[in-house]
């Protein structure tokens, strides 16, 4: 891995959205029928494979029905 995505905030980063993930009752699969992504998609960012842009995050939030401001708030509050 390089840059942030092995950073233990990167890691909680992704642990949040898959616990959102899992709140809404949604699989991989659901989140990326909606983007419009294939399942790998999903599953690569999840498992910090892959860096989210901040456009792709808005679209992710907005399905995982969770608040950017709160999640940043997570992250920052470790």
């Amino acid at each position: 891995m390089h840059g942030s995505l092995g950073t233990p905030r990167y890691k909680k980063f992704t642990s949040l959205l898959i616990e959102a993930r899992i709140q809404v009752g949604l699989t991989q699969q659901a989140v990326s029928d909606q983007l419009d992504k294939p399942q790998s998609f999903v599953a690569k960012y999840e498992r910090g494979e892959r860096r989210l842009d901040f456009i792709e995050l808005i679209d992710i939030a907005a399905i995982l029905k969770i608040e950017i401001g709160d999640l940043v708030t997570r992250i920052l509050d470790d």
